[in-house]
């Protein structure tokens, strides 16, 4: 049993290692973009299913509450947490537009998407993308190795270089956790030096 342990871990920080030596100039890009879109007024909105809805709105919260600093609430909505809204959508639509719907609804020119989706084939996922680029807005797709469907609608991709789910899972949350850190420290950082 401590073997098996031993060896879960290990992958974790292996595919962490990989995903960073990868993705750090891209992180540092989409930090800049999400600090922007905050400064300027605009929002963040994130969605996902199962374990990525639970991202989603983990991630959506750093920045409304708080993530290290103390700091002004960061506007930012988990599209998968209205369950009145997800239900009326899903019953005289389709699940498919559960999030697109929201998006057509609530997005303004702007404001950017987080898409989350480890296999990046989940259609309500893919068409909440679809009409983001539509409305013109910054998308952003965290997803796994075999994601690329999600990722090529995407202006930003992370591709986690895994298919075993909690490991891509792992990855989406600390780089989470990351974004709402670098964010924190582009505009409250800066903002004291003024």
């Amino acid at each position: 049993m401590k073997n098996k342990i031993l060896s879960i871990f290990e992958e974790s920080i292996s595919v962490k290692g990989q995903f960073i030596k990868e993705n750090v100039d891209a992180i540092v890009e989409v930090s800049k973009l999400l600090a922007d879109t905050f400064d300027r007024g605009n929002k963040l909105m994130l969605f996902g299913n199962g374990g990525s809805a639970t991202d989603a709105s983990h991630i959506a919260a750093e920045f409304v509450n708080r993530f290290k600093r103390e700091r002004p609430g960061l506007p930012a909505l988990a599209l998968n947490t209205d369950m009145s809204v997800m239900t009326a959508i899903a019953n005289d639509y389709d699940f498919s537009e559960v999030f697109a719907r929201q998006v057509k609804a609530l997005a303004q020119e702007g404001d950017v998407l987080i898409a989350i989706s480890t296999s990046g084939n989940s259609p309500n996922v893919l068409k909440a993308v679809e009409a983001g680029r539509k409305k013109k807005l910054k998308t952003i797709a965290l997803t796994g190795a075999k994601g690329d469907k999600l990722a090529s609608k995407a202006d930003y991709a992370f591709i986690v270089p895994s298919t075993n789910t909690p490991r891509v899972q792992e990855v989406h949350i600390t780089l989470g956790h990351v974004l709402c850190q670098m964010v924190e420290e582009i505009l409250f950082e800066s903002h004291r030096k003024k």
